[in-house]
């Protein structure tokens, strides 16, 4: 692939974006990958994928998204469900926040929306766990909206394209770039295209994010804070609610920590702590 020439000040030429899209269509039309979320255009499902991917694999989540659909097929039956029956439909994506955050979402959009997904970027931020790019990625893929956001893969996209011997490169000088070259006749074609080449980016050359400004690598998981927020939240699940005595004795950890997660969890919403008992909200 030959890359353009300089994109100082992000003045791009047309014929300069007309070769990077072309290359990315000429890519996606043959190696486009199939996912559930991307056959459908209903806001729901959408929302969920979105919030699904924002920490977890799309392999992780090509397994949980069809059941949780299943399970909860739109914002009526999502926003009627306790939040135990939530967080035992995400078991397996980790960041139990973010079920948290999707739960309570859904019963803002049943309640103050008539259970239609808003489609306006200011409404569809103040909802938990909704910040910019996800409103903007779910503006993309529900309604075909031109909006501008990235992702791990998009960043690695125009990493490579646009600066192949820059590092610490921000997303506030990729953004411009994303802005020039999108395809306004289908933007959700287009970002899936997009993705498609980063991901494949990824397996056959060294990542080019490590050259982002934004770039660090996640700790790992055992024996990490996640871990014990996980298994207080799996523990509660199946016996709630639980003496602190018993919950901190069923984990081996520092009891301190134990009782730090809790009281984050607490804070989040997630946990309800009634005297020396703990179950889930």
């Amino acid at each position: 692939m030959a890359v353009p020439g300089s994109v100082e000040g992000y003045g791009l030429s047309p014929g300069e974006i007309e070769d990077f899209r072309e290359m990315v269509w000429r890519f996606s039309r043959a190696s486009r990958r199939d996912f559930p979320w991307r056959n459908t255009e209903d806001p729901y499902c959408i929302l969920v994928s979105e919030v699904m991917l924002q920490q977890t694999g799309v392999e992780r989540v090509g397994v949980s998204y069809p059941a949780f659909i299943e399970t909860f097929p739109g914002f009526s039956a999502l926003a009627a469900a306790s939040l135990s029956e939530v967080l035992r439909a995400w078991k397996g994506l980790g960041y139990n926040r973010r079920a948290y955050y999707l739960h309570q979402a859904a019963r803002i959009v049943q309640n103050e929306h008539g259970g239609s997904l808003p489609r306006d970027e200011r409404a569809l931020v103040t909802l938990p766990g909704v910040g910019r790019a996800t409103a903007a990625a779910i503006r993309a893929f529900a309604f075909n909206e031109p909006s501008v956001f990235i992702e791990t893969n998009i960043r690695r996209t125009f990493l490579f394209w646009f600066f192949p011997e820059g590092k610490g490169i921000s997303d506030r000088t990729i953004l411009p770039l994303v802005a020039a070259t999108l395809d306004q006749k289908d933007p959700r074609e287009w970002y899936y295209a997009l993705m498609d080449l980063g991901h494949h980016l990824r397996c056959i050359i060294p990542d080019p994010n490590t050259r982002s400004a934004h770039y660090h690598r996640q700790s790992p998981f055992p024996g990490s804070d996640r871990e014990i927020r996980g298994k207080i939240i799996g523990l509660l699940l199946s016996r709630s609610p639980m003496d602190q005595a018993d919950l901190l004795a069923a984990i081996h950890a520092d009891p301190g920590r134990v009782l730090c997660a809790c009281s984050r969890l607490e804070e989040e919403g997630i946990v309800t702590r009634e005297g020396g008992r703990f179950r889930i909200t």
